[in-house]
């Protein structure tokens, strides 16, 4: 592993902020959670889900928006 400093105002750098971008958009956007433990069951849904469908066409478009952006 190395660090690798970033600027502040450049997250599109740092190759996470695709991935957060897209767990926002296929499973918190749009959403109204009654408690923290049902959110929590969504964004461990949605990890299973990413790792079956890292291929998935969709996803890619999303976090290559968002790598770019």
């Amino acid at each position: 592993m190395e660090i690798a400093c970033t600027p502040a105002n450049g997250s599109w750098l740092n190759r996470i902020e695709g991935q957060f971008t897209a767990l926002r958009y296929f499973a918190l956007d749009g959403t109204d959670h009654t408690s923290h433990k049902e959110q929590g069951s969504m964004i461990r849904r949605y990890i299973i889900w990413r790792n079956k469908h890292a291929a998935d066409e969709h996803l890619r478009v999303v976090v290559n928006r968002a790598n770019v952006a």
